[in-house]
């Protein structure tokens, strides 16, 4: 089974082929099917409304199965008005990866040098029958963890706040964990339930 992921994030499409490894199922991105550019206008006010509006935006145009996931960044000790919700890199003038870091780390040292955060996910399918399916669980939310003021060196293009990112039981960064999977295992685990359930798989 063939499924077009929408997005040009590589993090994101590496990510959701090693989530689907022996499911039988070939994830392809955007390049793959000679997609157009599509400027989609990412207006809902949840991660769910947004990946909704991807998934319609580009299977109005390629009519493949295909889906799209949107993510949500909520940090504790923010009010509503300031929490970044599903403008993670921003409104407006959109951050590259760099900005994003200087940008949370800085916010992370106005909180006293850390601050407890968990990402909310959603996704939204349209198999081959062109029957829609949404989800947004706790089961492909990110455990909490927190984000810190310091920086580590190592980058990981596409997602950024990786190298802010430390595990709140042990307080070390994740990529100095020896095992960093748990820091993805959750969800990783409900991306793949959602695949087995809606494609009967």
């Amino acid at each position: 089974m063939k499924l077009v992921f929408g997005t040009t994030n590589a993090g994101k499409i590496e990510f959701i082929k090693r989530r689907v490894e022996g499911l039988g199922v070939e994830i392809l991105c955007l390049n793959d099917v000679n997609a157009p550019k599509l400027h989609i206008e990412e207006c809902g006010n949840s991660p769910l409304e947004n990946a909704k509006i991807k998934t319609l935006a580009y299977y109005d145009v390629l009519r493949v199965p295909l889906f799209s996931a949107d993510s949500g960044l909520y940090i504790d000790g923010l009010d509503n008005a300031r929490q970044p919700g599903i403008n993670v890199r921003g409104e407006g003038d959109w951050m590259d990866d760099e900005q994003t870091i200087a940008h949370y780390s800085a916010l992370a040292a106005e909180l006293g040098g850390k601050m407890k955060a968990q990402y909310k996910n959603a996704i939204c399918l349209i198999d081959k029958d062109g029957v829609m399916h949404e989800y947004m669980g706790d089961d492909i939310a990110s455990e909490p963890f927190y984000l810190v003021e310091k920086p580590h060196t190592i980058r990981r293009k596409g997602f950024p706040l990786d190298s802010l990112s430390v595990d709140i039981a042990s307080g070390m960064y994740y990529d100095d964990l020896e095992d960093n999977s748990k820091y993805y295992m959750g969800m990783a685990d409900g991306f793949a339930e959602f695949f087995k359930r809606v494609l009967g798989l």
